[in-house]
């Protein structure tokens, strides 16, 4: 009857008293401001009765026979179950020796015999309310701390991101005139060569029988090697530069900035400029052959989004792939290793409305208690100093939260995973 003036909160309370007269009254007034109750008439049993059912809160009386209240108490905060369960002690001892003592002990209270009842329920409720607060205070403490945390270290990956993009969109910049001059004129080589065989073979026809002079420097070039050789290094060139031209366009995807607009992007061609500043990871090592990656591109239409975080969205999954491919060699030798080629596969097509990109690994899959960990903050299954634990949640967000899609992950212990990007098409 008053509790509605004192606290809405209420919850199970174990009182523990070897005095049926006081387990009585102060059951009967806690029972009747709504409070669950439990009773225990000894230490040992309280100890039993917390191990089976924790209690709200412990009202424990200091003299009981076997142990009593203090070593009941001492006890209950030294297990890590227990600890946070706040105690009021009951005691007849008004002595301050023994008030400080159940205070140093852990105790957050005592209440004086006999008891008055509006008392009782006034200190339970107060201490119920408080460790309420604190559990409430400390689960957002920890929340925002988590939020703080993570949104500090976004803004790193995004600056890191970004001086990543820039450094890579200068390098794309200054390639890219000196291998336009090159590619542009490879072609000009070969008009140019084609000319100067067909003024040496006009020569031969017109001087079908030349000098001694002559002939020992056609046979010291060897002009037929020459003739042959050359066009297949000039056809070298072009398609090296070519491919000096190809990855610097792939660069220049893979750093486009993103500005305060979703833009139109092709999702191909930021897999494949992902794929491409990865790829000195993917090549063989000591331990184990290249890394083979599998495409099977759907027809996707262009979508509207940030392509600058997509793009680092397939940069943490692909290289996470090639993280636990790595980690499944370790231990075999090289040749092992290339009897069970290593394989990342990239899938793409279009269902229900959404942009679907599934990228797979046959690596060794995790367990069914890891993947329900892995976009957690701060998790992580990597040594110190090679993980933040924030890789996959900053991923999540940047697709469900910034995107409205959805990511999310199979796993198969033995077999490989497989992480599935949604994206909305309109």
């Amino acid at each position: 009857m008053y509790a509605a003036s004192i606290s809405t909160i209420t919850g199970l309370v174990l009182i523990v008293d070897d005095t049926p007269t006081n387990l009585e009254v102060v059951s009967e007034t806690l029972s009747d401001a709504g409070f669950d109750i439990a009773i225990a008439t000894s230490g040992d049993r309280a100890l039993q009765q917390v191990e089976r059912r924790l209690p709200d809160l412990i009202l424990l009386d200091v003299m009981m026979p076997g142990i009593d209240g203090f070593e009941t108490c001492r006890r209950l905060k030294a297990n890590d179950r227990t600890c946070h369960i706040p105690i009021i002690f009951m005691t007849a001892l008004s002595d301050s020796d023994s008030k400080v003592k159940a205070l140093e002990l852990g105790a957050v209270d005592y209440i004086v015999k006999p008891f008055y009842e509006k008392e009782v329920l006034a200190r339970v409720s107060t201490h119920l309310q408080l460790s309420h607060l604190t559990k409430t205070l400390a689960s957002q403490v920890a929340q925002k701390a988590a939020e703080l945390e993570a949104s500090q270290l976004q803004l790193i990956q995004n600056e890191k991101m970004s001086a990543l993009g820039n450094l890579v969109a200068g390098v794309a910049h200054e390639i890219n005139n000196p291998i336009g001059s090159i590619v542009g004129n490879v072609n000009a080589i070969q008009d140019y060569f084609n000319d100067l065989l067909g003024i040496i073979d006009l020569y031969g026809r017109k001087l079908p029988q030349p000098d001694a002079e002559i002939e020992d420097e056609l046979e010291a070039v060897d002009l037929n090697y020459i003739r042959e050789d050359l066009p297949k290094l000039i056809r070298a060139m072009k398609e090296g530069g070519d491919r000096i031209t190809s990855i610097s366009k792939s660069l220049r995807t893979f750093s486009r900035g993103d500005s305060d607009n979703k833009l139109s992007f092709n999702l191909h061609e930021g897999i494949d400029s992902t794929i491409l500043i990865l790829k000195h990871r993917l090549n063989a090592n000591e331990q184990r052959p290249a890394i083979e990656v599998v495409i099977n591109y759907g027809d996707l239409p262009p979508v509207e989004c940030f392509p600058g975080q997509l793009n680092q969205v397939f940069m943490n999954i692909l290289a996470n792939a090639i993280d636990a491919l790595d980690e499944a060699n370790k231990g075999c030798s090289f040749q092992e290793n290339q009897a069970n080629v290593n394989k990342i596969f990239v899938k793409t097509f279009v269902e229900n409305n959404q942009i679907k990109i599934s990228i797979s690994d046959n690596a060794k899959g995790m367990s069914e208690e890891v993947k329900q960990k892995i976009f957690d903050h701060l998790f992580t299954t990597k040594s110190v100093g090679k993980g933040t634990g924030l890789g996959l949640a900053i991923a999540r967000q940047i697709v469900e939260k910034t995107h409205g899609g959805k990511l999310s992950c199979n796993s198969v212990l033995g077999i490989g995973t497989e992480f599935i990007i949604e994206i909305p098409i309109s």
